[in-house]
C-alpha cells in the first residue's frame, strides 16, 4: 500500500483536490518557506516551555500540547491564509445546499471557520495514538457520497518521519463506512520535511505516530469546519473580545466572530440578527443575516 503524495506548492488546486479525493490527503512541499518557518520555530519553541504533558493515552502522556495557537504565534494565521489551504477547504466545505422556504427554494452556501487549533510537540518515547476521524467530535455519519465536515492542516515545523512519529494516515479510509474499524497495519507515517504541510479531510483515519528517536517531533494544526457546527475548541473563550480585537478582521471571522448562512452565529440587536463582527469595531453598524436575504428561485 502507498503512501500519501507529496506534491509541490505550485501544484494546481485541482491535482491537489485530485490526490485528497483518492487517498483522503495530500503533503504539500515547502507550504512554509523557509524564513516563516525560522519566524514560527522561534515563536512555537518559546510557547512550548509553558505547555503541560498530556494525561491520557489519546492526549499522549509524552507529548505536549498547547491549544489557542493564535494566542502564540504569528504564523497560525500565515497558515490560515494559505491558498492551497483555502482552496480545499472551499471546494469541500461551501457545498450548494437547496433548501426550501415555505413552497420556495433557495441555495445556500455554508462558509467555514476555524474549529480547532493546536501546538504537538512528541517526545521520545511516546507511543502511537489511536487512529480516529476527526469529525468524530460531530458524530459524523460516512454514508456514500457524504459531505466533508472537515478540512485539517499539519504543518511540520521539525521533519516528520517514520522513526519519529510522523502523523499515521490510513489511504483512502475517507471513503469507508461506519462499520469498518482501522486497524494499525493499514495505517502509513507521514514524511515530510520541516515547512512542508498535510491536508486531509475529517473522514480519514488517522494519529500520531510512536516516537523511537531521540528528538521531538513539532507541528502545528488547524481545522477548518462547516461554518453552522459547534466549534471543538471554544474560540469565544480562547480568543475573547479584548483579545479578538487585536486579530484581522479576516482571522476574527474564521475564529467565529461571523455567521454562517442564513443565520447562524447571530447576535441580537434592535429586533434583527446580527452578524457579531460589528461587536469587534468601535463605529461599524450591525450587519444584518435573516432568510430575507435569499431570494427566492
Amino acid at each position: 500500500m502507498a503512501g500519501l503524495t507529496t506534491l509541490e506548492a505550485s501544484a494546481s488546486l485541482d491535482d491537489v483536490i485530485a490526490h485528497i479525493d483518492r487517498d483522503g490527503g495530500v503533503i504539500i512541499r515547502d507550504f512554509f518557506d523557509g524564513e516563516t518557518l525560522n519566524e514560527a520555530r522561534v515563536e512555537i519553541d518559546a510557547a512550548l516551555e509553558t505547555a503541560a504533558w498530556g494525561q491520557d493515552d489519546f492526549s499522549g502522556q509524552r507529548t505536549k500540547r498547547l491549544y489557542g495557537v493564535f494566542n502564540h504565534i504569528k504564523h497560525a494565521a500565515t497558515a490560515a491564509r494559505h491558498p492551497i489551504y483555502n482552496g480545499v477547504a472551499a471546494h469541500y466545505l461551501e457545498r450548494t445546499r437547496p433548501v426550501y422556504l415555505g413552497e420556495d427554494q433557495v441555495e445556500m452556501v455554508p462558509n467555514y471557520q476555524i474549529g480547532v487549533t493546536s501546538i504537538i510537540d512528541i517526545h521520545p518515547g511516546e507511543g502511537a495514538q489511536p487512529l480516529h476521524r476527526d469529525d468524530s467530535v460531530w458524530q459524523w455519519r460516512h454514508h456514500e457520497g457524504y459531505n466533508q465536515a472537515r478540512v485539517q492542516l499539519m504543518v511540520a515545523i521539525t521533519d516528520f518521519t517514520a522513526e519519529n512519529g510522523g502523523t499515521m494516515v490510513v489511504p483512502g479510509s475517507h471513503r469507508w463506512d461506519d462499520t469498518r474499524a482501522p486497524k494499525v497495519d493499514e495505517a502509513l507515517p507521514t514524511e515530510m520535511a520541516a515547512g512542508s504541510a498535510l491536508i486531509w479531510v475529517g473522514g480519514t483515519y488517522h494519529g500520531g505516530g510512536t516516537n523511537n528517536s531521540d528528538s521531538s517531533r513539532i507541528g502545528f494544526t488547524l481545522g477548518f469546519d462547516l461554518g453552522f457546527l459547534r466549534q471543538e475548541e471554544n474560540a469565544f473563550l480562547t480568543y475573547p473580545p479584548e483579545i479578538a480585537r487585536t486579530f484581522d478582521e479576516d482571522i476574527q471571522k474564521l475564529l467565529g466572530y461571523s455567521t454562517c448562512p442564513p443565520g447562524t452565529g447571530f447576535v441580537g440587536h434592535e429586533g434583527a440578527m446580527a452578524d457579531p463582527i460589528f461587536l469587534l469595531k468601535d463605529d461599524a453598524a450591525p450587519f444584518t443575516n435573516s432568510y430575507a436575504q435569499f431570494d427566492a428561485e
